[in-house]
């Protein structure tokens, strides 16, 4: 589980955070190149790496020189869990929305 701060629901609610997650989701990126592609500052992307890392949602380990952040599955598969109750939800909206439309035709 995550340590003490940010839960991995607050970490997401952030559109920064949640764009450095779907970066990483193509693999191990070093922070270099989420500053680069995000267009944030360095400082702004080494906090929002911390925050998304007291989450639980991003690891780093040292490369070298480098530091590589990558994604943990653990507290994403929590996020999952959680939401797959309303899929289910909106899927059973979506079968009735469709059973009515073809009763309307």
């Amino acid at each position: 589980m995550h340590m003490m701060g940010m839960t991995p629901f607050e970490a997401v609610a952030e559109p920064n955070r949640r764009a450095i997650l779907d970066l990483l989701r193509g693999g191990e990126l070093p922070a270099g190149d989420l500053v680069e592609a995000t267009g944030l500052s360095q400082p702004g992307v080494s906090k929002h790496l911390r925050m998304l890392r007291e989450a639980g949602l991003v690891s780093v380990r040292p490369d070298g020189q480098r530091r590589l952040y990558r994604l943990e599955a653990g507290e994403l598969a929590a996020l999952d869990d959680w939401i797959k109750p309303f899929r289910a939800f909106w899927a059973n909206k979506l079968d009735a929305l469709e059973a009515h439309l073809e009763r309307e035709q």
